[in-house]
């Protein structure tokens, strides 16, 4: 019973890790130079970039399908590489959980990077600093708060993700049954106490996260 419980545990944490860790990156990379340039189309990229979050999980699960299937070019080509599908393995529940939780992340590095005096990075030009330098020792601390506050969410995000998952990933169990999807069965086989076990450690991890964010935010 304990393995029974552990597994989908240790699939969700895992997604969540690498997925997170991704998400992270890009979301800084992308809230950093969107906050500061100004482009035609500006505003088309950051409604698709944010449209994952309004979008129904399976809408999400279906076009990754389409965009990843093995009749796509990206499929196909994905299929060749590495002698196998992506859809239905580990690695799709990843690129399932980073298109999911990448809006939140990029909203709330925007947000910070938003906050950050420019003075205060053209001074640090004037003495002779690179953007480089600047990012990292200007921007990104002035910006620390709002950049773990996101990156907490979206790894909540990740955890709490099912339908894109389910329908792109599918619901294997020690490949790529994840909590969510693993509640689900449970409820569908009526193995409530399982599906009552799974449920309270996300509430509990949920929680811990969301107080993690509002410690940060103060």
């Amino acid at each position: 019973m304990i393995e029974e419980f552990l597994i989908p545990l240790k699939v969700s944490l895992k997604v969540a890790v690498l997925s997170g860790f991704i998400v992270i990156i890009l979301g800084t990379m992308f809230g950093r130079i969107l906050s500061k340039k100004s482009f035609k189309g500006k505003s088309l990229l950051e409604t698709i970039i944010m449209l994952p979050l309004v979008l129904p999980p399976t809408v999400v699960g279906f076009l990754l399908i389409v965009i990843f299937g093995r009749q796509s070019i990206l499929g196909k080509t994905i299929e060749w590489l590495f002698k196998q599908p992506i859809i239905f393995t580990w690695w799709a529940a990843v690129i399932a959980s980073i298109i999911v939780a990448f809006p939140l992340m990029y909203q709330s590095a925007k947000t910070g990077f938003l906050g950050v005096d420019n003075e205060i990075e053209e001074a640090a030009r004037v003495c002779g600093a690179n953007e480089w330098e600047i990012l990292f020792f200007i921007s990104i601390p002035l910006s620390f708060n709002a950049i773990i506050s996101g990156g907490i969410l979206s790894v909540a995000r990740v955890l709490g993700e099912f339908g894109a998952t389910l329908m792109f990933a599918g619901n294997i169990p020690g490949k790529t049954q994840t909590v969510p999807t693993a509640i689900y069965l449970a409820i569908d086989s009526g193995n409530m106490k399982m599906a009552w076990l799974w449920v309270l450690s996300m509430v509990l991890i949920s929680f811990i996260m969301l107080m993690m964010v509002q410690r940060k935010q103060k």
